[in-house]
């Protein structure tokens, strides 16, 4: 595991630091990592230990990132870390974002190298997904950087809880994002995920307004996040930066912590999807085989 000094932190004295690379700005203890479990204060210094380190890869359909309005039909070559600055208790990913899964490593140019082997089979590009891409941010920009010297999209899959200068840094060389926006209360995010709901539209905001692709996804989960009118305020938000955005809305199964509640009825997403269709262009319901 190569460790590489991370970009966006200060060092504070009794050899601390604070990261400054998301919005929960934590302060790390000499020898701990922050909440994201991928960056580690060693000897006063903050460095990321996810830098190279792939615990899943495969060459996808782009429309299982979902992004279905992104050179649809393509295929794209994608790759995850571990780590993730979210705590939901619901995670689809659980055994990569809070486990300790075994890791290969690749350097960017041998990732870069691969993405270009896979052109032949379609490959349009790189999407960092499965887990949490921001907190694997100095690869990505590696990667992203050299991606797009080579002719190649990249493409992030993310949470959206990223500070507003480590984004902007990464934007010029991101061609789409698929962002999600988990619900629309301040509640959920606060105690479901351990985040910031304005932090998230702020990404969002700011990367449409960047001219990057952006499509959205809402996994709807029964009781939570689930009522017409939290659906609406949501689509009215996203119909204020374009009607063009693409909003996905994705079917809760149980996973990880949260077994007590039932899969979401395909009632509750057609009657979301109505809803939404009033303010948005395209509406998709995912996990709905």
């Amino acid at each position: 595991m190569e460790k590489k000094l991370a970009k966006y932190f200060n060092k504070l004295e009794d050899s601390r630091v604070q990261c400054f690379l998301c919005p929960h700005h934590c302060v790390i203890r000499d020898g701990s990592t922050g909440i994201c479990r991928a960056r580690q204060n060693i000897g006063g210094e903050l460095y990321t230990l996810n830098y190279g380190e792939i615990t899943s890869m495969a060459l996808d359909p782009i429309e299982k990132k979902p992004l279905y309005r992104f050179y649809p039909g393509s295929m794209i070559f994608s790759v995850g870390t571990f780590g993730c600055n979210f705590k939901c208790s619901f995670c689809q990913n659980w055994s990569i974002a809070h486990d300790q899964p075994e890791t290969l490593y690749v350097t960017p140019q041998g990732l870069v190298s691969k993405a270009l082997e896979l052109k032949a089979s379609g490959n349009i590009g790189i999407a960092y997904t499965y887990n949490e891409p921001s907190i694997w941010y100095e690869y990505v920009y590696d990667c992203a950087r050299l991606a797009r010297e080579k002719g190649l999209l990249n493409v992030l899959v993310t949470n959206g809880y990223i500070s507003p200068e480590p984004l902007e840094q990464l934007l010029p060389y991101t061609d789409a994002m698929n962002i999600d926006v988990k619900a629309y209360t301040l509640s959920f995010y606060s105690k479901i995920c351990g985040g910031k709901l304005e932090s998230v539209n702020a990404t969002v905001e700011k990367c449409v307004k960047a001219g990057v692709h952006v499509e959205l996804t809402t996994l709807v989960i029964p009781g939570l996040n689930d009522s017409l009118e939290e659906i609406e305020e949501m689509c009215r938000w996203i119909s204020g930066l374009s009607e063009e955005i693409p909003l996905h809305l994705s079917r809760f199964f149980p996973n990880y912590r949260m077994l007590d509640r039932p899969p979401t009825p395909r009632s509750t997403l057609e009657n979301a999807r109505k809803i939404a269709q009033k303010y948005l262009k395209y509406v998709y319901l995912g996990n709905v085989w």
